[in-house]
């Protein structure tokens, strides 16, 4: 094995997966929570209830949840070729990357919202603040160490979707250790994209939870 060939092939995918994963979280984490902050806010009994608004939400969320991420991609493939230009490349994966970590975001962060004591919500209200600002001063911030673990962890997911997409095309890690290392019947090739996937992980998760205390100690 040719490890001074692989190498060079392995920083390459290795930068990849890293390009194809951060602007996923960065795009799908944004949208992702504009969609649980609406989520929140609309159900029954929250500061902006509005049955529509939630009803078309949710059904939204529970809709594109469930797929598979390898079946949304192909269903997908028709459209991003029309917004990239290309179904193949990082580009065309984070499309449809950031379309399936979106939901799963939203959700995470509704979930993580509601853990948000109602009486700081109502004092706050009481006292006339706008929704706008509770939204912005209260809500975000008595929930953000656990937004930040919701986070963390869906970086393994996106981590995930981005090794799918090596499958079809897109590059990085996953495209490394199924070309060069299964389709090989190597399995050093392989388990080398392992322990990468799971080192740049386990950095993430640490950075993470060390966050998350930080802020939590606040």
């Amino acid at each position: 094995m040719e490890w001074s060939a692989l190498a060079p092939q392995l920083l390459s995918a290795t930068g990849q997966t890293l390009y194809m994963v951060a602007v996923t979280l960065v795009l799908a984490g944004l949208i992702g929570l504009a969609v649980g902050m609406g989520l929140y806010v609309t159900r029954r009994g929250s500061i902006m209830e509005n049955s529509v608004v939630f009803t078309v939400l949710n059904l939204l969320v529970n809709f594109v949840r469930p797929i598979p991420f390898i079946i949304l991609l192909a269903a997908l493939g028709k459209v991003t070729e029309e917004v990239v230009g290309s179904r193949l490349g990082p580009n065309a994966a984070i499309f449809a990357m950031t379309i399936g970590a979106t939901f799963a975001v939203a959700r995470i962060v509704e979930q993580n919202l509601m853990t948000v004591d109602p009486g700081v919500i109502e004092a706050a209200r009481s006292m006339g603040v706008s929704r706008w600002k509770i939204i912005t001063t209260v809500i975000i911030p008595e929930a953000m160490g656990p937004l930040v673990l919701g986070y963390t962890f869906l970086v393994i997911g996106i981590t995930d979707m981005s090794a799918m997409a090596g499958a079809i095309g897109a590059g990085g890690l996953g495209d490394f250790a199924l070309r060069l290392g299964y389709q090989r019947f190597n399995d050093q090739v392989t388990w080398a994209a392992v322990i990468v996937i799971i080192i740049l992980v386990q950095l993430v998760q640490f950075f993470g939870n060390w966050l998350a205390r930080r802020i939590m100690r606040r």
